[in-house]
């Protein structure tokens, strides 16, 4: 078998398994298997399998079938132009939360001292830190996760500091320019309905944020008022539904805003410490 048969094989088996994205799915798993990039596939369309390529294919192909994210399968995402390592101890960097890193870029575009709570796989604090030139510290409260963000900022030379601790627990009192987050915040009433895929493997610490989904962010929220220095951002990736509770919660901060993405889709809320 050459490659372009074993890509229209995997293709149809996840076309029926109504996979999504059946042909970019194959390819992206047959290049890990191979361990090539997806141009080399069609430069050597023509090549046979080798054996160990088609158990290692095989074997991807049956863990998606499964439900198994792609990301979890390969153990990378692209985040912001970069590749991150992503393990079952972290959620997936989604394209979403790039609004939070063009919101910190556009807000704060001269903090010195930031801080990113909750980072899981790193991708907020290790975008900051190279797109600013600034040391970051970030916080999670799994160790696991902390460890995989750790391993993100060395391979991409990043100037982060990581903290396992609850939120901000560890970290000292009016000393940040900016904290950002990503918290959870898929109510637990929503537990049934969100994809399967993401329910029985992405961490379920990093997805449910309690019954209404703004657990963390009724935490959060005081946490970061004491983290910030006078005139400090703040700035959380929210719920599409969740913008005008967290709003009332930002009653006593400055410059409150929900920005919205191309879709009309609230997205990012930021707001300013009084100074």
């Amino acid at each position: 078998m050459n490659i372009q048969t074993a890509l229209l094989q995997g293709q149809q088996l996840l076309e029926d398994a109504k996979i999504s994205a059946p042909r970019l799915t194959a390819e992206v798993l047959l290049a890990h298997a191979i361990g090539s990039d997806r141009t080399w596939l069609y430069a050597h369309s023509d090549e046979q399998l080798r054996e160990v390529w088609w158990i290692h294919y095989g074997r991807y192909l049956h863990e998606r079938l499964k439900g198994k994210p792609t990301q979890y399968i390969t153990g990378c995402q692209e985040f912001y132009g970069r590749e991150f390592r992503v393990t079952p101890d972290v959620l997936i960097p989604r394209p979403e939360t790039e609004h939070s890193i063009e919101a910190a870029l556009q807000l704060a575009p001269h903090a010195k001292t930031i801080a990113d709570i909750g980072t899981g796989s790193g991708a907020i604090a290790v975008t900051l830190a190279l797109e600013t030139g600034v040391r970051i510290v970030a916080t999670d409260v799994s160790e696991r996760a902390a460890r995989v963000a750790a391993s993100n900022a060395w391979r991409l030379a990043a100037a982060v500091d990581f903290v396992v601790c609850d939120l901000g627990s560890a970290l000292p009192s009016e000393r940040f320019d900016l904290v950002v987050s990503n918290p959870p915040y898929v109510p637990e009433s929503d537990r049934q309905t969100v994809q399967k895929e993401v329910r029985d493997y992405e961490p379920h610490v990093a997805l449910f944020g309690g019954s209404d989904g703004l657990d963390l962010y009724r935490r959060l929220i005081p946490e970061a008022w004491r983290l910030l220095a006078a005139g400090g951002r703040l700035i959380l990736e929210i719920g599409w539904r969740e913008g005008d509770a967290i709003s009332a919660m930002l009653g006593g901060w400055q410059n409150v805003e929900i920005r919205i993405d191309l879709a009309s889709i609230p997205r990012v809320i930021a707001a300013r410490k009084i100074t």
